[in-house]
């Protein structure tokens, strides 16, 4: 048995491949017609819609055959995709040297007739066929041959019909985010507009209460020294309000009410740094001021719970020139990775509830942000995953799929930049954030 070539092309082959998001899927009746076409066409028992993968042949339609899939090593598809521009066509495989000793022709299903059209993108790249297979030696036709060429063409168009529906399907996803945020951003403009002329006034307004408490309270200090024995109904008040107990007192509520309003003022300042509603385009912006804004906005979610202590923020900021970027949209992708960050230590109850956050420079390219978490950490078989659009690890409700998305098209339509995600299943994720000081500015 002669083993498959291998394309000289072949990462750019897998690639285009792994670019329609295929494998592995469901059956659609789109490519069973395709089969069942090819089949009666050509006169087979069988007929397949085969996808060669780095070490298998999966198989999107299957008439007439049980597997899903075979070994790659094995698959008369593998030798189709070597020659993208002939129709491959084996008569008799007994006959063929490189078939005679197959598993897939001394057994289960007897190959002796194979005729497979290499299903090729428009970017020339074979990643399968559409094949006809049958269990006796035979011929087809030149009218049979063409029309498999025909049926291969459709099915490379329905793989391209997918891509382009997944395509408007991302689109719509993102202008439904990107309303949704500007919305938002009016809303959070207005909020902090409004509630911030009445924190600003009741922070003064402590100011000044504060003063006139302290003086009140030496009058009465003073009073108490010129007149030490008061009248006995003054005496009683005294004794009644508990005096002592109130000038401590009232000293603490007077520092928890301005520790309060300064919070106040800290999240508004916060939510209008986050929202930059009036500043949508590219402008330089201090890169701490934005993550700091975030870890602001979810304060109350790293205090400590009945579940778990509080989160720990470990800091390790470089020096960094400001960077020009689109604030709002840098914002919500910080936002939203500090976020996850945050359910994932929550999803993992013997987590260390750390999150390390380091910025630095990338020689004189431009900076980057790590955010890493100790939390349950992504699996392997899910982490290629995680930046399609509505693919999520969350229960029903709880997420629609698209933040990590956004953040990937964030960061790299809109910045030019990169977003890698490293993770260590039951360690912690980190994600890496790279962007270049020389922005497109038509992105």
């Amino acid at each position: 048995m002669k083993t498959p070539p291998i394309p000289e092309n072949e990462l750019e082959r897998l690639q285009a491949l792994n670019r329609y998001r295929v494998l592995d899927t469901e059956f659609e009746e789109a490519f069973d017609d395709l089969t069942q076409l090819a089949a009666y066409i050509c006169g087979t028992p069988i007929a397949l819609v085969s996808l060669v993968d780095r070490h298998r042949q999966w198989f999107k339609s299957n008439l007439g055959l049980e597997a899903a899939e075979t070994p790659r090593d094995i698959a008369f598809c593998a030798h189709a995709i070597a020659q993208p521009d002939e129709l491959f066509v084996v008569p008799n495989a007994l006959e063929d040297e490189r078939f005679a000793d197959n598993p897939l022709v001394t057994a289960d299903p007897n190959i002796r007739f194979y005729a497979g059209t290499p299903l090729v993108t428009p970017e020339g790249y074979a990643i399968g066929t559409l094949c006809a297979i049958d269990r006796c030696p035979r011929q087809l036709s030149p009218e049979q041959l063409d029309a498999l060429r025909v049926l291969g063409r459709q099915a490379i168009a329905q793989l391209e019909l997918r891509l382009k529906l997944r395509d408007l399907q991302e689109t719509q996803a993102q202008l439904i985010k990107s309303e949704k945020m500007s919305a938002l951003g009016q809303f959070v403009a207005g909020f902090a507009c409004e509630i911030n002329n009445p924190v600003n006034f009741i922070h003064a307004n402590l100011q000044h209460l504060d003063r006139y408490t302290r003086e009140l309270l030496c009058l009465i200090n003073q009073y108490q020294l010129y007149y030490p024995n008061p009248p006995l109904a003054l005496q009683e008040r005294l004794e009644e309000i508990d005096l002592d107990f109130l000038t401590r007192d009232l000293e603490k509520l007077i520092k928890s009410a301005r520790k309060g309003s300064t919070r106040i003022k800290d999240i508004v300042l916060s939510l209008r740094n986050i929202s930059h509603y009036d500043e949508a385009g590219l402008k330089p912006v201090d890169i701490h001021e934005g993550i700091e804004s975030a870890l602001t906005i979810l304060q109350h979610r790293l205090q400590a719970t009945a579940e778990r202590p509080a989160i720990a923020i470990a800091r390790d900021y470089e020096s960094l020139p400001l960077v020009q970027c689109y604030p709002i949209l840098l914002n919500q992708a910080l936002l939203n990775i500090l976020s996850n960050a945050i359910d994932a230590i929550e999803a993992d109850p013997s987590s260390r509830n750390t999150i390390k956050i380091r910025t630095e420079m990338i020689g004189d390219r431009g900076i980057a942000i790590r955010i890493a978490d100790s939390g349950i950490g992504i699996p392997e078989a899910v982490q290629p995953k995680i930046f399609d659009p509505f693919f999520t690890t969350k229960p029903t409700g709880q997420g629609q799929g698209i933040g990590l998305s956004v953040c990937h098209q964030i960061i790299t339509e809109r910045h030019g930049g990169k977003l890698y995600c490293h993770s260590n299943p039951g360690k912690g994720t980190e994600f890496a954030i790279e962007l270049p000081f020389d922005i497109d500015r038509e992105g």
